[in-house]
């Protein structure tokens, strides 16, 4: 079974490298194939193929371990370091195939819709190519067994990102944003990295299932400060407060990587490691409570400026980040298997809403909520399956979103009224109050991006209709999961949708859908963000977050940087320089006696010989 699961991540990394190598020479080589046909592109062939062996693969792993559960680990080689020994294996267990399946299904969908979405692109090989290797990334993340080579995927994961964001770089914004993206986790993997090295030094091993087992016996400062250093790199990585900024602007990428980017990978992997070493955390119970204040700041204030975006795509980036803080939110109260539970529904109706808008975005033209309206006459494909996707990401009974939702709802319930085994108290109170003002902003923005993309007026000049087959039927596909998957929890009593909790969470949600409806029933011609008045602003640009950073970090580090240059120029480019020209005056003076001409030489001898001849008779 090991050799499964490695199997089903080196496919993709596999073909991440054919497909860069011979995927423009098989292109030509098929260039006779039907017009429109995928058998056109060599590419799409390589790249697509592999995933689906994999996620063959994956579903063999999935069914086994569900046949059979418990952990299987395998070791491919021991690496000697003097110290902490590094263990090059993997690690399968139920946590880890139920994700890798969600991986694989999203990576297999948003290569199939790229097929068409980026047929005309001149560098879809390295498009493909950098999926593919993002997959298997991810895949080595989910399929670790041990610290350091998980933080490898980590890694690779973070400068796939930033290629893919920056895919059109000749655009000076979409290079801004990757490099952005690429900076601001970054920063974030520092700590992650120095938590890896803590916990691997005070558990004596990087081993992840020795970690987990040993994490109780662990020092408490030890245990706190490696979990403290973890959240740094998961807020990073999945887009938390403070390190979130990243997010809104890697919509500059083509729209399928924004799929894969929030709904399977990158972000993904933050929570999938809290979830992973929860053992550490709970040994930690400080470090979850900060985690569960990251996650109400991030949650809410995601929530308000997903609230007032005029930018389709921006609506859902800020919707990821909240999303998101839903799962964190979960895992601080300890509600892992809910949190995780999130993760899976949430990656089902957000790939569905991201590879549906890059429909919309295929036929309007545009990414502006302004420029659409009545789709839903010509593209009753994508109308529907967007609408379930809207349905689950709000709550609606009884799409997906709504049980895995109130699941996390249900756990910090408990958590502030009765005391959590984790966290309780004010943490509590403040994840619970967090996650209600969630519901109803949530349903609030769904609403709102629903109504002024499908219904009122038609607001462009473009011709309405579904785009090519193969991306409607991929958007078709992942509206089943989205709608269905939910029922899949049913089988565990922590999963099952709870009386109380089920019927607030409807009653907020009717609360904020029906005022985002009532708002725009006055006058479906105009933004019903509207209603916001001057707070309108604030939310949609963050909070000014962003502008804040730029103010206390950007301007002052590039002042500095500035100044450097200038001492560099004219204090030590000025010494090196004087240095030289100094000497070279020096050997010109020097040089003029030794000119390279006899006759200078002899009259030197003979004036020489002169002067000491006068000189003895005068002084004689």
């Amino acid at each position: 079974m090991i050799w499964l699961a490695s199997l089903a991540a080196l496919l993709p990394f596999l073909a991440a490298f054919a497909g860069m190598l011979f995927g423009p020479s098989l292109t030509r080589a098929l260039r006779g194939g039907p017009a429109g046909s995928p058998l056109r592109n060599g590419p799409a062939l390589i790249a697509c193929a592999p995933v689906a062996v994999s996620l063959v693969l994956s579903a063999i792993v999935a069914f086994a371990v569900w046949r059979d559960p418990g952990e299987r680990t395998g070791v491919l080689t021991l690496v000697e370091t003097g110290s902490v020994p590094i263990r090059v294996g993997l690690q399968v267990d139920g946590l880890a195939t139920v994700v890798s399946l969600m991986v694989c299904c999203v990576a297999l969908a948003v290569q199939m819709f790229s097929v068409a979405y980026m047929s005309g692109d001149r560098r879809y090989s390295s498009y493909a190519a950098f999926i593919s290797l993002f997959t298997s990334a991810m895949l080595l993340v989910v399929y670790s067994g041990d610290l350091l080579v998980l933080y490898v995927g980590w890694e690779v994961m973070g400068i796939c990102s930033y290629f893919l964001i920056g895919h059109h770089w000749e655009d000076r914004a979409n290079s801004r944003a990757a490099v952005k993206a690429f900076l601001v986790t970054r920063l974030g993997d520092v700590g992650f990295l120095i938590g890896v090295i803590v916990l691997g030094a005070g558990a004596g091993t990087f081993q992840i299932d020795r970690i987990i087992r040993t994490a109780g016996g662990l020092p408490q400062s030890t245990a706190t400060a490696a979990a403290l250093l973890l959240v740094a790199g998961v807020a990073g990585k999945s887009a938390q407060f403070p390190l979130h900024t990243w997010l809104p602007d890697a919509m500059a990428g083509p729209t399928p990587i924004s799929a894969l980017i929030h709904a399977a990978t990158m972000v993904a992997a933050g929570i999938y490691v809290v979830a992973r070493l929860y053992g550490v955390f709970l040994a930690a119970p400080s470090a979850l409570a900060v985690l569960g204040v990251l996650a109400v700041v991030s949650m809410v204030g995601s929530a308000c400026a997903a609230l007032a975006q005029d930018d389709l795509k921006r609506v859902l980036a800020y919707s990821t980040i909240s999303q998101l803080a839903v799962m964190a939110a979960g895992l601080a109260v300890g509600a892992r298997s809910a949190a995780i539970f999130h993760l899976l529904t949430h990656a089902a109706f957000k790939a569905l809403l991201f590879l549906a808008a890059g429909c919309v975005i295929v036929t309007a033209g545009s990414n502006m909520l302004a420029h659409y309206g009545g789709l839903r006459r010509g593209m009753p494909l994508t109308f529907w399956s967007m609408t379930v996707g809207f349905a689950a990401l709000a709550g609606v009974p009884p799409f997906s979103g709504w049980f895995s939702k109130d699941a996390v709802i249900e756990a910090a319930q408990h958590a502030a009224l009765h005391g959590g085994e984790v966290t309780s108290g004010g943490i509590a109170w403040l994840v619970y109050g967090g996650l209600l003002v969630t519901v109803v902003l949530t349903a609030a923005y769904a609403m709102r991006a629903w109504l002024m993309t499908f219904f009122g007026e038609r607001r462009g000049t473009h011709e309405v209709r579904d785009p090519a087959r193969i991306m409607s039927w991929t958007v078709a596909a992942l509206a089943v999961p989205a709608a269905i998957l939910g029922f899949f929890g049913l089988g565990a009593s922590e999963l099952r949708p709870q009386l109380g909790a089920s019927l607030l969470s409807v009653l907020l949600l009717a609360v904020g859908a029906g005022g985002a409806f009532l708002v725009w029933n006055r006058d479906p011609a105009l933004d019903p963000a509207r209603a916001l008045g001057p707070v309108r602003t604030v939310f949609a640009r963050a909070f000014f977050v962003d502008e804040l950073y730029a103010a206390v970090i950007v301007r002052p580090v590039q002042a500095l940087a500035r100044h450097v240059v200038l001492f560099d120029q004219r204090r030590v480019d000025a010494a090196v320089v004087g240095t030289g020209r100094g000497a070279g005056r020096i050997g010109g003076l020097v040089r003029f006696v030794q000119n390279g001409n006899p006759q200078t030489y002899l009259t030197g001898l003979l004036a020489g010989v002169a002067a000491i001849a006068a000189a003895v008779v005068i002084f004689q």
